[in-house]
């Protein structure tokens, strides 16, 4: 796996970003790390008490109109650095106390990434991502991911173009988190932290209940109570430019809504308060 004939991701450039070629994501062949962090935000079973190793990678192979990190996904910015630097990073994390070492948007520098996993961490790894995932991608990561943090955005085919460019995201996100929970199998604890699984984030968008209620029902209809969790976020922040009824926050009537039916489904996992959406929340890149 490399960054000739990129096909890194589901838009499949083929370009060769070893000659200096760009595809959508804007990456060359040199992984950029934009912040490292240890992220206390994280969900609490990740972050515990040292907070998560978190890991921001420049650029996107989504580049959602909405995106609260849209300072370093927009464009792909940061430090270059090579597998042995990234490795020191993973380490300098696990040194100052994190509970795990969390890949940020990290699928556009898998070839960098790959060999920093070789050797096994004292940590887990998270792998924390869009969900927007080629399956061969993630195939490829078996065995040195433990966690995979993805999110399961849309279902709704018209809402994925407008707001992400990725009209065939559910099709694309279904075949990859069901790759992800082969590779993880259940959830497994290690008293309250999240040690092995998937966790499936869903951010609750605004005017959008009847996505988000497919979104779950997709979840309960193909995974059994507890093999996977579910992150119900509720932290959209209006970022700008956008129309409504992008430019507001979601109400108590959507969310309660969208929380109910998260039951109803007998889905477990985390939900959100609603002082997180705010920029407070977002982290200073």
């Amino acid at each position: 796996m490399d960054y000739a004939s990129c096909k890194l991701c589901p838009r499949a450039c083929g370009v060769d970003r070893s000659r200096g070629e760009r595809g959508f994501c804007g990456g060359s062949d040199k992984a950029l790390v934009a912040k490292t962090m240890l992220h206390k935000w994280e969900e609490p079973a990740l972050a515990g008490s040292g907070g998560s190793g978190a890991i921001f990678f420049g650029g996107c192979t989504l580049g959602c109109k909405y995106c609260q990190n849209r300072a370093i996904s927009g464009k792909p910015v940061g430090k270059e650095v090579d597998s042995a630097q990234l490795r020191a990073m993973m380490e300098q994390l696990i040194a100052d106390g994190a509970e795990n070492i969390d890949l940020v948007t990290p699928s556009h520098y898998l070839p960098t990434i790959l060999p920093a996993l070789e050797e096994k961490l004292s940590v887990p790894v998270v792998y924390n991502c869009g969900g927007y995932e080629a399956v061969d991608t993630i195939r490829a990561l078996a065995g040195k991911v433990d966690i995979y943090l993805p999110d399961m955005k849309y279902v709704d085919c018209a809402l994925a173009a407008q707001l992400s460019g990725a009209a065939d995201y559910f099709a694309v996100a279904s075949q990859a988190i069901r790759e992800m929970v082969r590779q993880a199998g259940p959830v497994q604890w290690q008293g309250e932290k999240v040690v092995k699984g998937v966790i499936i984030r869903h951010l609750i968008l605004p005017g959008c209940v009847d996505n988000s209620l497919k979104v779950l029902d997709w979840i309960g209809e193909n995974f059994a109570p507890g093999q996977v969790l579910v992150s119900l976020m509720r932290q959209y922040t209006p970022m700008g430019g956008l129309s409504a009824p992008f430019d507001r926050k979601v109400s108590d009537e959507e969310y309660d809504a969208v929380l109910s039916w998260m039951y109803l489904n007998d889905l477990e996992g985390f939900t959100q308060e609603a002082d997180s959406a705010t920029q407070s929340f977002i982290p200073d890149f």
